[in-house]
């Protein structure tokens, strides 16, 4: 299952802020503005990061959506009278 990369526009406005705040410590850090392919790196590993997060999360809440699916009870046998109607059809 191929997914699309996440965009900024996808991103919540904390993620946004995160971004935002992580580009601004590099360029802190470098001391000079940053170049375009500094600048694409660094969003890059970020969005990386941001959709291991988010598979993650996904995997768990299917797992946790199939463990509280519907199960039959072995146990039971099938019963006839279940699957019939009670007044016959019409």
């Amino acid at each position: 299952m191929s997914t699309s990369r996440l965009t900024q526009k996808e991103m919540t406005e904390s993620e946004q802020r995160e971004l935002k705040t992580r580009l601004d410590r590099a360029r802190i850090s470098h001391g000079r503005p940053l170049t375009n392919a500094e600048t694409n790196h660094i969003k890059k590993e970020y969005i990386d990061k941001l959709m291991a997060e988010r598979a993650t999360v996904a995997k768990q809440a299917r797992a946790q959506k199939k463990q509280k699916a519907f199960k039959p009870d072995p146990e039971a046998t099938f019963s006839w009278s279940a699957s019939t109607h009670t007044r016959g059809k019409r």
